[in-house]
């Protein structure tokens, strides 16, 4: 069981990556717990709306770019093309550690950075996602997506902690000074690797191109519904900053009060991450159910009547959230043609960090005029809405009524600008999972299916 939870770390380029990842994680989180603090207690006087617009800098980047970063990722080299980013974001972290130690920093100049580290970010994120696709062969991708998950929030469980302590002992500008330093697990990972043992992908170039992820998930009527529910969960129930921050200060808490609940929410990612790396498949199903279980967790948290009861409903708020990302990565990596895939990603992460330009100031405005706990609230009731529009496609389009063992072919029709999904009369099901494009000669054309009609639709 276990073997096959951790298989993909059998793999060495996936196992140098795996340990560069979960070093350069804990800084990322010891940073942006960092900045958090800062904009909360030292650069305003608890303003929850300052820092839901800093959170709107950082992470409109990815929405506003999204066409050229997942181009990028696809057309050029995504290891050399990280190598890149990581080394943009560690000079980045030198120069915040520095302003702060030098008493220099101003919510502007904050403001500034927040924008910059989103643009190298918009760049950075579709590139590693996709990688993780060039690391393992197709049947292993959803396990390392998971994995990966796993990685990151055993970073969370430990990051935000850290820097809790770090703030209350030596000051803010340390903390990015260690996530600077990092940075280079990750560039000596990406430097030990063998690129000959990368899975070969195909590549298109061409700006005419650019546009063909857009086409393609348009076609993709179940990748919608997930980029929707993705949206508002993004959008308005994971400003976890504003809201642990706001409610430890609301039960008389500091800095360090701060990184634990972070770390509370780490304690439940980690194992929503582990559970999903034991599936075989990504279903859709399960980001429905996990949706669902967040909405509940968040309701949970607004009747929290002390630090510790909240502290534990974010346990099953981070085993909800992650379950539900976690999945919906997996669908999206192992559903997708490897052509697109990195545009594909790049809208996916666009629109789940994108949505927080739109959601964070209205939550962080909540929270500063009527409390943290009514913007609590307002997640909790747009994550039921989520869940109830998943839920309700899934119905509708008659996936329930659809044999389990049957699956879709894509096949890839290299005459026109995108991927199609053709259905096959013993291949056809509620999942596309763990399928593989089946590339046709240059110049020949894939031969049109037509589809059977769908229950409901």
């Amino acid at each position: 069981m276990s073997t096959s939870m951790f298989r993909s770390l059998s793999i060495f380029n996936y196992r140098v990556w795996f340990i560069g990842a979960l070093v350069s994680n804990v800084g990322a989180w010891m940073q942006s717990t960092a900045q958090n603090w800062v904009v909360l207690t030292q650069l305003t006087d608890n303003d929850a709306a300052a820092m839901g617009v800093t959170m709107a800098l950082q992470f409109a980047p990815p929405l506003l770019l999204v066409s050229v970063t997942g181009w990028v990722a696809d057309r050029f080299d995504r290891r050399k093309l990280i190598m890149c980013t990581q080394s943009a974001l560690l000079l980045l972290a030198v120069s915040l550690g520095i302003l702060l130690l030098s008493g220099a920093m101003t919510l502007p100049l904050m403001f500034g950075f927040a924008l910059a580290l989103g643009v190298v970010t918009a760049f950075d994120n579709p590139a590693r996602q996709a990688f993780v696709s060039d690391l393992v062969s197709q049947e292993n991708a959803s396990n390392a997506v998971a994995l990966n998950a796993a990685s990151f929030n055993m970073a969370r469980l430990i990051g935000p902690a850290a820097a809790g302590v770090m703030i209350v002992l030596v000051g803010t500008g340390w903390v990015f000074l260690v996530n600077a330093f990092t940075f280079l697990a990750m560039l000596a990972a990406l430097f030990v690797m063998r690129p000959h043992e990368l899975v070969a992908r195909h590549r298109r170039g061409g700006p005419a191109r650019l546009a063909d992820g857009f086409r393609y998930v348009a076609r993709r009527p179940d990748l919608v519904v997930i980029f929707v529910m993705v949206f508002l969960l993004g959008a308005f129930g994971m400003n976890f900053p504003i809201f642990a921050s706001t409610m430890a200060l609301e039960f008389g808490r500091g800095a360090d009060g701060f990184g634990l609940l972070s770390s509370f929410v780490a304690i439940g990612s980690l194992a929503g991450a582990l559970l999903a790396a034991r599936r075989e498949r990504a279903r859709m199903r399960v980001v429905i159910v996990g949706s669902g279980g967040f909405a509940v967790a968040s309701t949970l948290s607004v009747f929290a009547p002390s630090y510790g009861a909240y502290a534990a409903t974010l346990v099953l708020t981070g085993f909800c959230v992650v379950t539900t990302l976690t999945t919906a990565n997996g669908y999206v990596q192992t559903t997708t043609d490897p052509v697109l895939r990195g545009r594909v990603l790049a809208l996916y992460m666009a629109i789940l960090l994108g949505g927080t330009p739109v959601g964070a100031p209205i939550v962080g405005a909540v929270a500063a005029e009527f409390g943290p706990r009514v913007a609590i609230a307002l997640a909790a009731v747009v994550a039921f809405t989520a869940c109830g529009i998943g839920a309700t496609w899934t119905a509708m389009s008659g996936r329930l009524h659809r044999h389990e063992t049957k699956r879709f072919r894509l096949t890839l029709d290299e005459t026109r600008p995108i991927a199609t999904v053709a259905p096959e009369p013993e291949d056809f099901s509620d999942e596309v999972a763990g399928t593989t494009p089946i590339p046709l000669p240059p110049g020949e054309r894939a031969p049109r299916a037509t589809p059977r009609p769908r229950h409901g639709a």
